[in-house]
């Protein structure tokens, strides 16, 4: 079957506001022209199209990703449940619960449509060795530290006495 190309269906004038520039996708969503000499209303040669009925998909590839079905995945037993014509997308869920379904997706080869995996993967090593070497750096300085004062300490405690005699 042979794919239609459809066009990129977005607010008419888009460019000419800073409102609606291109850093903010999310404002350039299609509003219908309802100008009285609206050239995009009126359909005409060189203006964008409008939405139409004739742009619908396929009914077959309605609702597909990649040509897989979505499956929203909130926990790893969701996860496991994948499968291989299906593709996930992670629902809403924290930063440890993510980076658990990141390593349990690479390693089964599960596609996650909404998450890149290594990435997570790669930044939560990142994160780790880093805390790692910030412990170990406190316990260097609290050594030191506990040594130092000790030999203070023992030092008051010298000068103490020899006040007393």
């Amino acid at each position: 079957m042979t794919e239609k190309k459809l066009p990129t269906f977005l607010r008419r004038n888009w460019s000419k506001a800073s409102r609606l520039g291109k850093g903010r996708k999310k404002k350039q969503v299609w509003r219908s022209p309802k100008g009285r000499h609206s050239k995009t209303r009126n359909e005409r040669k060189g203006y964008p199209a409008i939405v139409k009925i004739g742009y619908k998909q396929d009914q077959k590839e309605s609702g597909l990703l990649e040509n897989k079905t979505p499956v929203i995945v909130r926990n790893l037993r969701e996860l496991e449940a994948v499968k291989k014509e299906q593709i996930a997308i992670i629902a809403n869920v924290g930063a440890k619960k993510r980076i658990e379904l990141a390593k349990k997706a690479k390693e089964k080869g599960i596609a996650v449509s909404n998450m890149n995996a290594a990435k997570i993967i790669k930044k939560a090593e990142r994160k780790q060795k880093r805390k790692e070497e910030e412990k170990a750096k406190s316990k260097e300085t609290k050594k030191t530290e506990s040594k130092e004062d000790k030999k203070e300490k023992k030092s008051e405690s010298k000068e103490m006495k020899e006040e007393k005699k």
